[in-house]
């Protein structure tokens, strides 16, 4: 079908009823089960899933920048009962057709919204998101104007103390995107970002060593106010991506992933400058 910015398809597994690729301009943009909201497929959506996990109960206030067939909004829905959650997509006309093709959630659940990605963004009520996740491509990389410091200080400023920003990247050996993306989170969720263990490097542990293109998770989590972190109590603690449980859990995935935080972090970070 024509939608605003090339084309869209479903293309049906023939090896799974009621499984489905939605592709966008000829490439693979979300992979549902049309019987199983919670069905997660793509790797990145599996482990973006599970920092959730780690870090975040109960319901979720979430913004999706990329919305094309909604895979994790779905999960999230059914996963956690009475989140609220908006997916932003630039193409209007394939906003209008995933919700004709798709079961999709209805508002107040999950709104759609056809919008530019950063223009959302700087919109947003401060403070008003529990997670924010970017998944935005143009072909087989994200636009340039996503991956700023600007905009990063702008999703940090949208989220909640201790609310979480993950990022797909993708990227090819040596990996040099990636590292320009984490120094421009770094530099844009504060200074003690990585020695905290609120920024997170999450892949394949055959990506991370530079063996071939990939899909990279960036994690970072919006400090809370001084006041709020100079006290004891675990409950109101920032999340600690750095924590034992989150990377067993990354093992655990049927595809295992690594996760890397702290002085790893800094190391794969090296000299790379913020975007």
């Amino acid at each position: 079908m024509p939608i605003d910015t090339g084309t869209a398809e479903v293309v049906p597994d023939l090896d799974h009823s009621g499984r489905v690729t939605l592709q966008v301009n000829g490439v693979p943009s979300s992979y549902l089960d049309l019987d199983d909201p919670g069905f997660l497929a793509f790797e990145y959506m599996q482990q973006m899933d599970a920092v959730v996990a780690a870090t975040t109960d109960g319901p979720l206030r979430a913004l999706h920048l990329g919305a094309a067939g909604c895979a994790l909004a779905r999960r999230w829905d059914v996963e956690r009962p009475g989140s609220r959650q908006l997916a932003i997509d630039v193409d209007a006309r394939l906003v209008t057709l995933v919700r004709a093709w798709f079961d999709l959630p209805r508002a107040p659940r999950l709104r759609l919204r056809a919008d530019d990605a950063a223009a959302a963004v700087a919109t947003a009520p401060p403070a008003s998101y529990d997670v924010v996740v970017r998944d935005v491509f143009a072909g087989d990389a994200t636009p340039e104007h996503l991956v700023t410091r600007q905009v990063a200080e702008r999703v940090a400023a949208a989220l909640r103390p201790g609310g979480l920003y993950l990022v797909n990247c993708a990227d090819r050996p040596p990996l040099d995107r990636a590292r320009r993306e984490l120094a421009t989170l770094a530099a844009a969720f504060g200074p003690d970002a990585v020695a905290s263990g609120r920024l997170a490097l999450v892949a394949e542990p055959g990506i991370l060593k530079g063996r071939r293109y990939g899909n990279l998770v960036l994690a970072a989590v919006r400090p809370l106010p001084e006041d709020a972190a100079d006290t004891d109590d675990a409950d109101n603690a920032a999340p600690d991506l750095g924590a034992p449980a989150l990377a067993r859990a990354l093992r655990a995935l049927p595809v295992p992933a690594q996760v890397l935080t702290a002085d790893e972090l800094a190391r794969f970070v090296g000299t790379a400058r913020p975007y």
